[in-house]
């Protein structure tokens, strides 16, 4: 007969805080529980399975991602860790926190505009992060890296990145 293990709701928060900690290396003052990339965390008989959901399919910091979650847990001696990558559905910025939008903001970045599934640069009011105006425009497609548009201030003339809807 199995035994199951009895994991106190504390112990589940305490391993979101320890994720919580893990900063995204692309933008630093993101997380990846900021940015909705655990998207689960179970204690079974076997150890701590951990859900995650990359940002992007291909994205190149995924490996490092996983080892500083594997190297979180065991730092706090927790394990065995299983982590499960899961692709469906994809990750998408409407799984961002809303404090993850703000400290965006305060770094530089305009955070996205609405909502994933019907939001294009064509198709949305994207406002300066630096003075907060709306007048904008898109200088390219493609800034910093792939999931952000490089955008001018018409107002402070400050260039500046847009986190894509994605």
């Amino acid at each position: 007969m199995q035994t199951l293990d009895v994991v106190e709701p504390a112990q589940i928060r305490d391993v979101w805080r320890i994720l919580g900690q893990i900063s995204d290396p692309e933008i630093p003052v993101l997380t990846i529980t900021d940015l909705g990339m655990v998207r689960s965390v179970r204690h079974r008989e076997d150890g701590w399975h951990i859900g995650f959901t990359p940002t992007y399919s291909g994205c190149p910091a995924t490996d490092f991602l996983l080892t500083a979650i594997r190297d979180a847990m065991e730092e706090a001696q927790l394990g065995p860790v299983h982590i499960e990558q899961m692709l469906h559905p994809a990750w998408t910025t409407d799984w961002m926190t809303p404090a993850a939008r703000t400290r965006l903001r305060e770094y530089g970045i305009s955070p996205p505009q609405g909502h994933a599934c019907n939001a294009t640069s064509a198709n949305v009011d994207v406002v300066c992060p630096r003075c907060g105006s709306l007048h904008t425009s898109l200088i390219s497609e493609f800034g910093s890296t792939a999931c952000k548009a490089l955008y001018r201030c018409g107002s402070c003339r400050e260039p500046f990145d847009y986190f894509k809807c994605i």
